[in-house]
C-alpha cells in the first residue's frame, strides 16, 4: 500500500484478545506480559508490513460512555478488567509512545469511535485508512477510501467493499442492520430471538436496511420470525442506536498529529529489557555501545611469572583452550601457547579465579591437564543466588539485565565476555550483599563448583552388556503388547498417534470420555487410568507407554552417551537450574533414573562401580524434609519423636485412625506417609482424596486431625504464607531466597501454588543446602586424606560414591559423620547407608 495512508489500530480489543488468547507469560519478578507481548505482535507486524508514515493506537478510556448510559446492561456480561491485565495497559502505552506513536483516547467513548472520527477525518482530507481490528461493528466504515485488515495467524484478511459482501453478502453500510437483529454476545446487544447471521442478512438482502424492514412488517416470512420482530421493534431500534458508531469524538487531533515521529530506542530499549522480551531486544536497529576495552595483548608462556601475583584477581574465559582470555589488572591478555607458567597461575589457590560459568571453564582446561584452583567469583551463580527465578543465566542475559547492553545474538567472544564479566562482578557483589546472600555465596555456593567439576570428570560406569540384554527383553515384551493391543482393538493402528487412539477408544469401542482437550476426547496417563478399571486395552496402552519411554529414554540411550575415552557417562550437574536450590543433572538426567518399577529399577542396576576392586557406596539422608519440618515449625510433638527416634510415620497413622501405635498396619502407616510428606506440599483434602480414593470429607477429617497434633506446623504454614506476601520472598535457614510475587495475585490457582511453594520452599531449600555443605566437607576430606574414594552422584537427598574395597570403613564413618552433623538442628539429622557392586543390589550398612 502507499505509504501516505492512516492506519488505525483498535488497541483495546487486542489486548482482550492476547490477553485470554496467551498462555499466562510473565517477568520473572511477577508481571504479566501476555498482552504486552501479543499487542506488540501485532504492531510490529504494521510496521514492518506497511511501514506507515501515518498511525495511531486507539484505546477505550473507561465502560463510563454513552452507550452505557443508553443502555445500562451494554456490555454487563464482559466482567470488569483483570488485575492481570489492567497492570499491562500503561506499559503497552509506554511503548506505543516510545515508538513515537500517538496515542488516540477519549472519555465517555470507546476506541472504536476514535476510529471511526478519525477515518472519517483522513477521508475527507482524501488519505486513504486501514484499521486493524477483529470487530465486524468496525466493517461498517469500509468504503473506497477505508479498509479493515483483520489479523488472522500469519496472513490476515483486508477487508475492503467487495470482501466484506463475499464474507456477509451485504455492504459494508448494512452491517449495523445484521447486528441490529443478530445482536453482539460480545457486547452484551441482545438479539431478536430466532434471528442468527443468517437470517439477519437473509432480510436486509430482501428489505435493504434495518427502516426498509420496519416498514414491510407484513411482507416478512416465515409468521415466527415477523412476529419475533414485531415483539421487539424498539429493541431492533435501540440496538441500531448502540452499534452505529460516532464519527464526532472531540479529540483535539488532527490527521498532521499523527505522523509517525522518530522512535525512542533507548527508551524501548529500557522497557523490553525491564519486560524480559528478548524477541523484540533482538530486534531493536540498536546496539548498546559496550565498554571501551584495550586491544588484548599477547603473552608467552615464560613471561606470565612476573605479571600475577598472589591475591591478584585473576579473570578469564573462553570456550576452549586455543581461545582462551584473561584480565588483571584492567589489561586483556591472550595467551601464545599455554604452559608450565600459566598452568602454575591456574592451579594457584591464591590467586582469586573470577569468570562465567567457571564450573565450565574448570572441564575445559582439566581435560587438558591444567588444574584451576582458587575459583572465588561466578558471575553465572552470583546471577542465580540474586534471582533463581530467570531461566537463564547466560552472559549475554546478564549484560541485558545487569549493564542494560543489548548484546543479544551477536555471540561472545573471550575478549568481549572478559569485559562484560569486569563490569558484572561488583554490581552482583553489591547486590549479594544487599541481600545478605554473601556468606552463602561464598561458603556454600562457590565451593561446590569445584565439588560438582570433580564428580562430573569421575562419571559414571555403566553394565551396556546388561542394558542390552534389558532392550532386547523389552523389544520382546513390547512385541507382545502391541499384538494384544491390536487384538482387542479390532484392528491394527498407529499406537502413538493421539488421534488414531481417540477413535479407537472413543469411536469404535464407545467407552466413555474421562476428560476433553482443545483437539478431542483425552488419552492422557490420567484418563487411560480411569479407563483401565474398566477395559483391558488402556492397561496395555499405559504399559506400552511406559516401557516405550524406559527403553527410548534410558535403557538404548544409556550407552551412547559413554565417552569412548573414559569408558564412562559424564553427566552435567546444573547448579542454577531450580528456585528452592536443589541441583538438577542433565545429559543425562541421572537424577531421575526410575525405580518404582521392576525394570526401571533394573536400569539402577546397570549403575556399577569402576572395577572389580571397588565397591558403590549410597547414603541417604533419612525424612530429611520433616525433620527441616520440625526444626523450622518447633513443633514438640515431632521434635520428641525425632530425638526419640520414634516412627514418626506410625505416630501419625496411630492418631489419624484413633489407635494405638501397636494397632497401625503397613497400609495405615503408607497413609501417614503421604500426609507427614504431603502437608508441607500444601496437600489438600481433593489431592488426598484422589490420592487414597477416599471421600473428601474423610480426606480432610485425617488433615483436621494431623493440625490437631501438630499444631505448631499449621502455625508455621500460617505464619509463612503471611510473610511471604509481606516481603515478597521466603528464605532458609542459610538466607537463599526464593521470590513469590505471584502470592497476592487475584487468581486463586496462581495465588494458592505461590502459598505452597512458601511454605515447602524454606524446607526443600534448607534440605538441600543441608546436602551441598555435607557435599563440600565431604571432598575437601577426601582430597586432606588423599582418598581414591570419588563423589559420582548427587540425588536430592542422597550422595553416591566409588569406593575402593580397602577404603569402605574410613569413608562411610566420615561421611556418616560429615552428613549427620554438617548443620545443628533441633533434631537429629540420620543417614541410612548401602553398599554394593551396582546400585540396585546392595547391602544395608547396620
Amino acid at each position: 500500500m502507499a505509504k501516505k495512508t492512516l492506519y488505525l489500530i483498535d488497541a483495546t480489543a487486542f489486548c482482550y484478545r492476547a490477553f485470554y488468547a496467551l498462555a499466562a507469560l510473565s517477568t520473572s519478578f511477577g508481571q504479566p506480559t501476555n498482552a504486552i507481548y501479543g499487542f506488540m505482535n501485532i504492531l510490529n507486524k504494521v510496521l514492518k508490513d506497511n511501514s506507515p508514515e501515518y498511525l495511531a493506537v486507539c484505546f477505550d478510556v473507561s465502560r463510563d460512555t454513552f452507550r452505557a448510559r443508553k443502555f445500562a446492561e451494554y456490555k454487563i456480561n464482559r466482567p470488569g478488567m483483570p488485575d492481570e491485565l489492567s497492570s499491562q495497559i500503561p506499559f503497552i502505552k509506554k511503548i506505543v509512545k516510545a515508538f513515537g506513536i500517538v496515542i488516540a483516547e477519549k472519555e465517555g467513548f470507546e476506541a472504536d469511535d476514535v476510529i471511526a472520527t478519525l477515518a472519517l477525518k483522513a477521508k475527507e482530507e482524501g488519505m486513504p485508512v486501514v484499521i486493524i481490528s477483529s470487530d465486524k461493528d468496525i466493517l461498517q466504515l469500509v468504503s473506497e477510501d477505508i479498509a479493515v485488515f483483520s489479523p488472522h495467524k500469519d496472513v490476515g484478511v483486508l477487508y475492503d467493499k467487495d470482501n466484506v459482501y463475499k464474507r456477509y453478502g451485504i455492504n459494508p453500510e448494512q452491517i449495523t442492520d445484521i447486528i441490529s437483529l443478530m445482536g453482539d454476545s460480545v457486547d452484551n446487544i441482545p438479539g431478536v430471538p430466532g434471528i442468527g447471521e443468517k437470517t439477519a442478512v437473509a432480510l436486509i438482502k430482501k428489505f435493504g436496511s434495518i427502516s426498509n424492514l420496519l416498514k414491510s412488517l407484513k411482507d416478512i416470512a416465515p409468521e415466527k420470525i415477523r412476529n419475533s420482530i414485531t415483539d421487539n421493534i424498539e429493541l431492533i431500534k435501540l440496538n441500531s442506536e448502540l452499534v452505529l458508531l460516532d464519527k464526532n469524538v472531540p479529540l483535539g487531533l488532527g490527521i498532521s498529529d499523527l505522523k509517525l515521529k522518530a522512535a525512542d530506542y533507548g527508551e524501548l530499549l529500557k522497557l523490553f529489557k525491564y519486560l524480559e522480551f528478548k524477541k523484540f531486544l533482538k530486534a531493536l536497529p540498536i546496539q548498546e555501545e559496550t565498554s571501551p576495552s584495550k586491544e588484548a595483548g599477547l603473552v608467552n608462556d615464560k613471561d606470565l611469572k612476573g605479571l600475577v601475583n598472589d591475591q591478584d584477581e585473576f579473570y578469564l574465559s573462553g570456550n576452549s583452550l586455543k581461545d582462551l582470555a584473561f584480565g588483571l589488572k584492567g589489561e586483556a591478555w591472550r595467551i601464545n601457547e599455554p604452559a608450565e607458567s600459566f598452568g602454575s597461575i591456574l592451579a594457584n589457590p591464591k590467586i582469586k579465579k573470577i569468570g562465567h560459568d567457571l564450573k565450565r571453564l574448570k572441564l575445559i582446561l582439566e581435560k587438558n591437564d591444567f588444574k584451576l584452583g582458587g575459583l572465588y567469583f561466578d558471575t553465572m551463580i552470583a546471577a542465580y543466588l540474586c534471582n533463581p527465578s530467570k531461566s537463564s543465566y547466560d552472559l549475554e542475559e546478564l549484560s541485558w539485565d545487569y549493564l542494560g547492553k543489548n548484546i543479544l545474538g551477536e555471540g561472545t567472544d573471550s575478549i568481549k565476555a572478559l569485559s562484560q564479566v569486569l563490569e558484572l562482578k561488583p554490581k552482583l557483589e553489591n547486590e549479594l550483599k544487599e541481600k545478605s546472600l554473601e556468606k552463602l555465596f561464598h561458603d556454600t555456593e562457590m565451593p561446590l563448583v569445584e565439588v560438582l567439576s570433580s564428580m562430573e570428570m569421575a562419571g559414571i560406569k555403566i553394565d551396556i552388556e546388561a542394558l542390552g540384554q534389558l532392550s532386547g527383553e523389552l523389544d520382546k515384551r513390547l512385541f507382545s503388547l502391541v499384538r494384544s493391543i491390536y487384538k482387542i482393538a479390532g484392528s491394527e493402528f498407529n499406537i502413538n498417534s493421539p488421534k488414531q487412539l481417540r477413535e479407537v477408544l472413543f469411536e469404535k469401542l464407545k467407552l466413555p470420555v474421562v476428560k476433553r482437550t482443545k483437539t478431542g476426547p483425552s488419552t492422557d496417563e490420567e484418563a487411560l487410568r480411569s479407563l483401565a478399571a474398566s477395559n483391558e486395552l488402556p492397561a496395555l496402552l499405559l504399559e506400552y507407554r511406559q516401557l516405550t519411554k524406559l527403553k527410548n529414554t534410558y535403557i538404548d540411550a544409556l550407552p551412547k552417551l559413554v565417552d569412548p575415552a573414559t569408558g564412562r557417562i559424564h553427566t552435567s550437574f546444573n547448579q542454577a537450574g531450580t528456585e528452592t536450590g536443589r541441583l538438577s543433572s542433565t545429559n543425562p538426567n541421572l537424577q531421575n533414573l526410575p525405580v518404582k518399577t521392576e525394570i526401571g529399577r533394573k536400569i539402577r542396576g546397570a549403575v556399577v562401580s569402576f572395577d572389580k576392586k571397588s565397591l558403590l557406596l549410597s547414603c541417604d539422608y533419612s525424612q530429611v524434609e520433616l525433620r527441616v519440618g520440625a526444626h523450622l515449625s518447633k513443633d514438640k510433638e515431632l521434635i520428641e519423636a525425632f530425638l526419640k527416634e520414634r516412627d514418626v510415620h506410625k505416630i501419625t497413622a496411630a492418631l489419624i485412625f484413633s489407635t494405638g501405635e501397636n494397632e497401625v498396619s503397613d497400609e495405615m502407616r503408607e497413609v501417614a506417609k503421604r500426609i507427614n510428606f504431603g502437608i508441607v506440599y500444601g496437600l489438600s483434602s481433593w489431592g488426598l482424596a484422589r490420592d487414597l480414593g477416599i471421600s473428601a470429607s474423610e480426606a480432610q477429617g485425617f488433615i483436621d486431625a494431623y493440625f490437631l497434633k501438630y499444631s505448631k506446623v499449621k502455625e508455621y504454614i500460617e505464619k509463612q504464607i503471611a510473610e511471604a506476601r509481606n516481603t515478597g520472598f521466603v528464605t532458609t535457614i542459610l538466607g537463599r531466597r526464593r521470590y513469590l510475587p505471584e502470592i497476592n495475585s487475584r487468581n486463586q490457582a496462581i495465588r494458592q501454588l505461590a502459598e505452597r511453594q512458601a511454605v515447602n520452599t524454606p524446607i526443600q531449600g534448607t534440605a538441600s543446602d543441608l546436602i551441598k555443605l555435607a557435599m563440600i566437607k565431604i571432598y575437601q576430606e577426601f582430597t586432606q586424606k588423599n582418598y581414591l574414594s570419588k563423589m559420582i552422584l548427587q540425588v536430592h537427598d542422597e550422595l553416591v560414591f566409588n569406593v575402593p574395597e580397602n577404603e569402605l570403613d574410613k569413608v562411610k564413618e566420615n561421611v556418616k559423620f560429615n552428613m549427620e552433623n554438617i548443620l545443628k538442628l533441633c533434631v537429629p539429622l540420620r543417614v541410612s547407608m548401602k553398599f554394593g557392586k551396582n546400585w540396585l543390589d546392595m547391602e544395608e550398612i547396620k
